[in-house]
């Protein structure tokens, strides 16, 4: 079965639809990115995966995948999937949370090299 983005924002609030807007016109200024919606994400890559949005029905789930442990007050969890590989959840409620700290720690997870 395919998904669209649109499978996971229906019947999610309107401030959901927002915020994943808002991220993806952010992102695309980093360089071209592959857009692959999932049955229970959308993954976002470049040559490499390197984030996955889990929506929810009033807040994103941002997965950001690094190759070193972020801290921090807004990483709600980090799962170690490899040696060198760290996928780090992000809550986003608000456009508001998508700011510097955030797209900084996205560019990152762009330009990493497998």
């Amino acid at each position: 079965m395919e998904y669209s983005e649109l499978d996971h924002l229906t019947d999610k609030s309107p401030m959901v639809t927002l915020i994943y807007e808002q991220l993806i016109a952010e992102l695309q200024h980093f360089g071209p990115i592959k857009i692959e919606p999932k049955k229970t994400s959308i993954h976002l890559g470049n040559r490499f995966g390197f984030a996955g949005v889990y929506t929810r029905k009033d807040y994103i789930n941002l997965e950001v995948h690094l190759n070193y442990r972020l801290t921090g007050r807004r990483v709600e969890k980090v799962e170690q999937a490899s040696a060198n590989r760290f996928h780090h959840t992000i809550k986003l409620k608000t456009i508001n949370d998508i700011d510097g700290e955030l797209l900084s720690w996205l560019k990152q997870a762009y330009e990493l090299k497998k």
